[in-house]
């Protein structure tokens, strides 16, 4: 009997057969599966405890400096304990169904299954969670050495000491990625009993095989864990930095007229923390998730071939390494153009794909003796994901750079105000689309034509293998950031502010160019699970767009990133009322907080972004982990894959349009401030120009980034929950998914109740109004009186 594998377009290759499985690779143990991702995390934790001592050797300046860091560093630390309370508990209560569910089931493989599941569950949470706060804590203390360097050791010195703070993130991401992720399938593949194997699977594969995969449906709950915190993470994130940076902008810049990062402003501080939070920790964890998920899905997919398993983790491996040594690639002059700080990040990029590439030529001929043609099948692959990377991250790059004419269209537009400015903005994002979907689509078409849904799933693992450094050049955008604050906030030279300002341009083009990696990363990553899903719940080839059923799920599928979308543009909306209105009241009732006497309650601001963002992350992230479960136990897992295609088709659209939108009114704003474009700053296409960046802000930092997590989150937990669903026909045992419903509905009612019913109450202090009910009430009054007497 031979062990055929069906997965490699036409070819169905003889491997691993009984007769066989003692000789090279089919004898490799799982510890020898996963030696080379093992030693690729030890390189990524050294390399990180190397970059943070490396760090602390730059000196942190002035003693104004060092307190403002550190009040920075001291919000961003509350906020993420408060933030993890909160998910402890969530963590906790999931674990515990999840445990009781699979220990039940009459699909169980043995009584071990549900404590097999929670454990990963917990394993994944708790990494994803520790690699946001190492990033985080990091981030938060290369800030205001990058300021210092910015002052006294000029440009090159400052982008990299920004871009070893951010490669701390990228290096954690992976290290403990692939640390979790190796560990935990070592762990499942130990303790299965031979005797459980089905005389069915026993007659078609060797034992080792079957326990592979047993064990691969348990790391389901790992990717699980992980896409919980990340989308928490992304969410509150998101809403905690909007909320600041819109409130900051409007009252301070807007209304006052005063510089952004202006000491006086009371929303400064919290701005700057929710850089960090938003875009270090949430992004981390976003990656954490795309770069456990591909290779989880991957080796769902393998099905026990030895070799494919190997693949991903040796791949991985690689890419740590390839990673290491595109970091030393990164410099440039100290009179550099924007060009020249993008050429040197992209430096770092290049030379760690092309790495990759050559080393997986000699991972693909050494994995595959006997089966070639497999080999360079998955090597192709590898190559298109790879490609497909740095094809999306090239076509944000000229959707969102002001060196591009995309951006400057928008700048032009803010010539006939903040209206144009809007809709030439929506126009770039739409538009933006059309390029990154283009790609992707090719390259799954190619990689299904090459090795079939293994070869999806590989090319995402080919494209995140140089996540450490496409990380790190994403995650240094917030320390640009924060170190521009700080520079105006210590009252620094012009020239400093100059040079944190070049870095900051950079950071917005690299994070808007990160958000366009992820989403393509998401969208393999997504549909790789999509595929392994539809094998666990055992429904190939039962999929029909026709099929009422599978159109009703791909209907409420599509839906879904909207909705997430609405909720997420809501909160940020509500929230930054609270903060506009704290900033209002601060500079209206604090003597001297203007002319700069006094000092802003920057505390508040904190806590009120703080206590918003958590109340706000629970409906959206409520209907993201129970919808799936309503659709899959209520109709069944033919409409719960109809609601997958539907969601990741829409979710993708919605979020390249969104972040890159963004990202693009964002960088209109700095083309006037920097290039002194339109008659730079303080102008009427300048305040045009502010504007769009505030409406963008939400698109680009909450609702376009959190999609990528939705999209991969539902399709994890369909995978998880897929043994718990295999076989059954549309609407066997429904009355399970009034179960999911009935929490939806409690949920959806408590929060109405607690937190969406009432609204910020708007007080107009230019007219002393202080203690009163505030402009809201006093309008709702206006407007009943008219009504009152419009009815006499």
């Amino acid at each position: 009997m031979t062990y055929t594998l069906d997965g490699l377009g036409d070819s169905k290759s003889d491997f691993c057969s009984k007769e066989n499985y003692d000789t090279f690779p089919c004898n490799m143990g799982v510890d020898e599966i996963v030696a080379l991702s093992l030693v690729g995390a030890a390189i990524s934790i050294v390399m990180c405890v190397y970059l943070t001592q490396k760090l602390k050797g730059y000196d942190r300046g002035s003693e104004k400096m060092q307190k403002l860091s550190d009040s920075i560093a001291a919000g961003s630390r509350s906020f993420l304990i408060t933030e993890y309370k909160y998910l402890t508990g969530f963590v906790l209560c999931v674990a515990a169904i999840l445990l009781l569910m699979f220990s039940v089931s009459s699909t169980r493989t043995d009584d071990t299954d549900g404590i097999r599941v929670a454990g990963c569950f917990i394993a994944g949470a708790l990494l994803s969670a520790t690699a946001g706060w190492v990033g985080m804590v990091v981030a938060t203390d290369a800030n205001t050495r990058t300021t210092h360097a910015a002052d006294k050791l000029g440009l090159n010195a400052a982008l990299r000491v920004a871009f070893s703070g951010g490669a701390v993130m990228g290096f954690c991401v992976v290290g403990l990625g692939l640390f979790g992720v190796s560990i935990f399938l070592i762990l499942m593949s130990y303790g299965r009993d031979s005797d459980d194997i089905s005389s069915e699977d026993a007659a078609s594969y060797p034992d080792r095989a079957v326990k592979y995969q047993w064990a691969a449906e348990s790391l389901a709950g790992f990717g699980f864990g992980a896409s919980s915190i990340a989308l928490f993470a992304r969410v509150t994130g998101g809403i905690y930095t909007k909320a600041a940076d819109v409130g900051a902008d409007l009252v301070g810049k807007v209304e006052q007229g005063i510089p952004e990062d202006d000491p006086r402003n009371p929303a400064v501080i919290a701005d700057n923390v929710g850089d960090n939070v938003g875009d270090v920790a949430g992004m981390g964890a976003d990656l954490f998730e795309s770069f456990v998920g591909s290779i989880i899905a991957t080796v769902t997919l393998a099905e026990g071939d030895v070799a494919l398993m190997a693949l991903p983790f040796w791949l991985a491996g690689a890419g740590v390494l390839s990673s290491w040594i595109g970091y030393w690639f990164v410099s440039t002059k100290d009179d550099a153009s924007q060009k020249d700080l993008l050429h040197a990040l992209h430096k770092a990029v290049h030379s760690a794909s092309f790495l990759v590439i050559v080393f997986s030529i000699f991972i693909c001929w050494g994995l595959f003796p006997g089966r070639q043609s497999d080999g360079w099948r998955c090597f192709g692959c590898i190559i298109l994901g790879l490609f497909c990377g740095v094809l999306i991250g090239e076509l944000t790059e000229y959707f969102t750079s002001y060196s591009y004419k995309p951006v400057k269209s928008i700048t032009d537009a803010g010539l006939t105000g903040p209206a144009t400015v809007i809709i030439q903005g929506l126009g770039v994002g739409m538009i933006s689309c059309v390029g990154p979907i283009f790609v992707i689509v090719f390259t799954v078409i190619c990689c299904n034509a090459l090795a079939g849904e293994y070869g999806i799933a590989i090319a995402a693992v080919g494209m995140l293998s140089t996540l450490a450094v496409t990380l790190a050049t994403d995650a240094y955008g917030p320390v640009a950031d924060n170190a521009g604050g700080i520079a105006e906030m210590a009252e620094l030279d012009e020239r400093v502010r100059d040079t944190t300002d070049a870095l900051d341009a950079l950071g917005n083009t690299t994070a808007a160019t990160g958000k366009g990696f992820a989403i393509g990363s998401a969208v393999l990553t997504a549909v790789s699970l999509l595929s392994a899903f539809e094998k666990q719940a055992d429904i190939e080839g039962q999929i029909n767009m026709g099929d009422p059923i599978v159109f009703s799920g791909m209907l409420f599928g599509a839906m879904l990133p909207y909705l997430f979308a609405a909720l997420t543009m809501l909160s940020v909306r509500k929230a930054a009322a609270a903060i506009i209105e704290e900033v209002r009241r601060q500079f209206h009732t604090i003597p001297g907080l203007m002319e700069g006497t006094a000092e802003p309650d920057s505390e508040r601001c904190v806590e009120i972004c703080t206590v918003s963002s958590v109340q706000e992350m629970v409906l959206p992230g409520a209907y993201a982990i129970l919808s799936p479960l309503f659709i899959g136990f209520l109709v069944g897992p033919r409409c719960l894959a109809g609601l997958l295609g539907g969601s990741i088709a829409s979710g993708a659209m919605l979020a390249i349009m969104m972040s890159t939108a963004g990202g693009a009114w964002d960088n209109s704003k700095k083309y006037i401030e920097i290039e002194k474009a339109c008659g730079g700053k303080g102008t009427d296409t300048h305040k045009a120009c502010v504007v769009g960046d505030t409406v963008g802000d939400p698109f680009k930092d909450t609702s376009g980034p959190a999609l990528n997590i939705l999209i991969k989150l539902m399709s994890i937990i369909s995978l998880t929950v897929a043994p718990l669903i295999a076989g059954n026909d549309d609407w066997d045992h429904f009355y399970y998914g009034f179960i999911p419903v009935i929490i939806g509905l409690i949920i959806t009612w408590y929060c109405y109740e607690k937190y969406w019913k009432g609204d910020i109450t708007y007080k107009d202090y230019a007219k002393g109004d202080v203690e009163g009910n505030g402009l809201l009430e006093e309008n709702r009054v206006a407007a009943q009186d008219s009504e009152n007497s419009d009815m006499m």
